[in-house]
């Protein structure tokens, strides 16, 4: 995983008595009614009437960004006291402080099915994505990495006339680049020091490279799920300040107006920092502005898993993306002195390393935490030369533990899960011989070290491996549901390949690094990479419709589509296992609906439908018809005469809250056919364990395209209420002759 961490912005010291405790806060106001702004100086010099000044003692200018699409509103430097004197003034909602938010291939086109003959790229007409835009939010891009080569690639959309400030331009690949750093800047979106908005940009929409590997591993045709897409990139991550939540609602603003289709956006709340609310949450005020211009936001689940109530984003209008395992891996096998044998992963796999058995040792056995996590300086008075050093996960990047092993003299090191990390492991691009090993096997290398006077290990590599299972599987980090804030609903949405994803890198890996190169690529895990996979994917699904001059779907129908076309089972027909649980598959508030299937996305038969004015009402119900929080949202003066709890939205997932014995609880459905004109479905269902269900309709007759027919589910308890915090499970499934539309269903007791 690849993360920034993060908090909140640095507070700023001056001499100057208004500059004292000031930080960035996001200001969200109400345009007075029928004032009209001619252009952004008007609003800006709106906004700047809010500011007790307009520079601070230091001469610094407080506004830095005057949001004109994302939100109604701006950022600024303020003391909270300048804000609470903020708030007697008119049209002034609400004020939040800046947060940092934290960043949260060769083989998964071939593992999701894009590339056989009945695959989403032949389903595409072959498009690839053609005519799409992809904005990117993360940390800019290397434009020279033959990922976003523009052999072959279509010229860019009409009308299409974002900055470009890369000093030689942009191409027909990458068509806009942007930075945002404490207010617009000139800055050139370069992705040196940090790699992670190259390796997402590869991820959605790398074009085709010949010849990819990381070290020699994984070696094939490298792509992304969207190959003839184009990108505009958006730098809001920086290595200095994370990404701060002002400079993304910034990155948003400017993708609206250039008219991007996709928002790709690969950052999240902190652990302990998710949001509570939506009125605390300003990137959901952001992406629903886009969502109401038929911009799709795909965003991370983040990866504060496996515990529960750990996601960063849980708004109904983003695609919530969760992470899990392929059958790849680039196989370590650790070899004990008794015998035994654990199949490890690393990158580094040097022909040269020695195969004879060596000491092992485990500095952190005394119980020091520093020694147990192989910490910087932790290994200076204890023997590990020519010994292969036992270091857990934790504290700092496993690569730079073997830094410190081999600081230290170590000859090679077995880096080890802990429980909560269960099964999840991955092929980092070393410094040193290792393998990463996971839990049930860490504890068995560790019994064996504390039962041997003299324990000896070796390492061997056996390059790269397919068909490990079970596959896909949930991978640890991957956050899990429920956000009790949203109504129910149901989140994450989908899984896609997050765990040793290879795609494009600026700089050289490995042990003898060179600095750039034109070509190198590398692994990371992370719902970071899930993420763009789905954005690939959405990207096909609208070059689709596009090209074959049929209706482009609202953000809701294509949710729609990737919901209820996902795989709840693994490659062998098993429902997909949690690598943090062992034994256990994973639920409904772990991998959503289940694994992406991207085919059977691009023809969902049915889909699910939101109308705007039906997410007003459902905020109305989430802010108990709070007029104000809701306009921070509409950004208009709305008052709520309509409200639904969220049950009652047209989602594709059902979740539905049982709050007693008696509970009996209709929930309505619209369906909109975008299959075949003439078309039957039939419903069937696997019932919660302790609820019954009931539909109106058995049976959904279907005799022209873009038809609807709304229909009602019933659920009533069973028997005894299970106690509050239980959640069951079931699923609605219509099918036809061509298509099965799987609705999952989500029991909150």
């Amino acid at each position: 995983m690849f993360l920034v961490h993060g908090q909140l912005l640095p507070i700023i010291n001056d001499n100057g008595g208004n500059t004292s405790q000031t930080q960035v806060y996001i200001v969200h106001v109400l345009k007075p009614e029928g004032v009209s702004f001619l252009g952004a100086e008007d609003l800006e010099t709106w906004h700047k009437s809010f500011l007790p000044n307009t520079t601070l003692d230091t001469g610094e200018p407080r506004l830095l960004y005057s949001y004109k699409e994302a939100i109604s509103g701006f950022a600024a430097r303020l003391t909270l006291e300048e804000v609470n004197a903020m708030k007697n003034k008119d049209g002034f909602l609400q004020a939040n402080p800046s947060q940092r938010l934290e960043l949260q291939t060769t083989y998964t086109h071939e593992f999701l099915n894009l590339s056989t003959i009945f695959g989403a790229w032949s389903t595409s007409n072959s498009f690839y994505g053609q005519g799409i835009v992809i904005g990117v939010l993360d940390t800019g891009i290397h434009l020279t990495h033959p990922s976003f080569s523009d052999a072959g690639m279509p010229p860019k959309p009409m009308g299409w006339n974002a900055s470009c400030n890369f000093p030689g331009g942009c191409n027909k690949k990458i068509i806009g680049a942007q930075s945002f750093y404490y207010g617009p800047s000139t800055r050139p979106p370069t992705d040196i020091d940090q790699g992670h908005g190259t390796h997402v940009a590869g991820i959605a929409a790398g074009n085709f490279v010949n010849n990819a590997d990381v070290l020699g591993q994984a070696p094939g045709r490298a792509a992304g799920m969207a190959p003839k897409a184009h990108i505009s990139v958006y730098k809001v991550c920086w290595k200095s300040i994370g990404c701060e939540s002002a400079g993304v609602l910034a990155g948003i603003d400017r993708a609206i107006r250039d008219g991007v289709h996709i928002l790709q956006m690969s950052f999240g709340a902190q652990r302990h920092h998710e949001p509570k609310s939506f009125d605390q949450d300003d990137v959901a005020v952001g992406t629903y502005s886009a969502m109401q211009k038929g911009i799709f936001p795909c965003t991370a689940a983040c990866n504060n898993g496996p515990d529960p109530e750990t996601l960063g984003h849980a708004a109904p209008w983003d695609m919530v993306v969760g992470a899990t395992s392929t059958d790849r891996r680039i196989r370590a096998t650790v070899t004990l002195g008794n015998g035994r044998e654990f199949h490890g992963e690393t990158a580094y796999q040097p022909n040269t390393f020695s195969n004879k058995f060596l000491s092992l040792v485990f500095p952190g056995s005394n119980g020091q935490n520093d020694q147990l996590y192989c910490l910087p300086n932790s290994l200076s008075g204890i023997n590990v030369r020519g010994k292969i050093v036992m270091c857990y996960v934790g504290g700092i990047d496993n690569i730079l533990k073997g830094d410190e092993v081999r600081k230290a003299g170590g000859a090679a090191m077995i880096v080890m899960n802990f429980i909560t990390l269960g099964n999840t492991t991955s092929s980092q691009a070393h410094h040193l011989p290792v393998s990463y090993v996971n839990y049930k096997d860490a504890d068995q290398i560790i019994s064996y070290f504390s039962s041997n006077s003299t324990p000896t290990a070796k390492i061997t590599f056996g390059g790269t491996i397919f068909g490990v299972r079970p596959a896909p599987a949930l991978a640890y980090f991957s956050s899990r549901g429920p956000a009790k804030y949203n109504g129910n609903i149901v989140k994450p949405d989908v899984t896609a390949p997050g765990v040793n994803i290879l795609s494009a890198w600026p700089v050289d890996v490995g042990p003898f690094p060179s600095g750039l190169k034109k070509k190198t690529f590398n692994f990371l895990s992370g719902t970071s990479m899930a993420t763009p996979h789905v954005s690939g994917i959405v990207a096909l699904i609208m070059s689709k419709l596009k090209n074959d001059n049929k209706r482009q779907w609202s953000t809701s129908e294509i949710q729609s589509a990737l919901i209820t076309t996902a795989n709840t089972f693994d490659l062998d027909g098993k429902p997909i296992y949690d690598e943090a649980t062992f034994n256990n598959s994973a639920n409904i508030l772990q991998r959503g609906a289940g694994q992406v299937n991207a085919t059977n996305a691009m023809d969902p038969g049915l889909v699910y439908n939101i109308e705007p004015e039906d997410y007003v009402a459902y905020l109305c119900g989430i802010f108990s018809n709070n007029s104000g929080k809701v306009s921070m949202f509409t950004k208009n003066n709305t008052q709520c005469t309509r409200s639904i709890p969220g049950e009652q939205l047209n989602y594709p997932s059902i979740g539905v809250p049982m709050g007693s014995s008696s509970a009996m609880i209709t929930v309505s459905r619209t369906v909109t056919n975008v299959g075949d004109a003439n078309e039957v479905y039939n419903g069937s269902f696997t019932e919660p364990p302790g609820v019954s269900m009931y539909l109106s309709q058995y049976s959904l007759r279907f005799t022209r395209v873009e038809q609807q027919i709304t229909y009602n589910i019933t659920f009533t308890m069973k028997g005894a209420h299970p106690g509050s915090g239980t959640i069951e499970e079931g699923q609605l499934s219509w099918v036809s002759d061509k298509h099965k539309v799987t609705s999952p269903i989500y029991i909150a007791f």
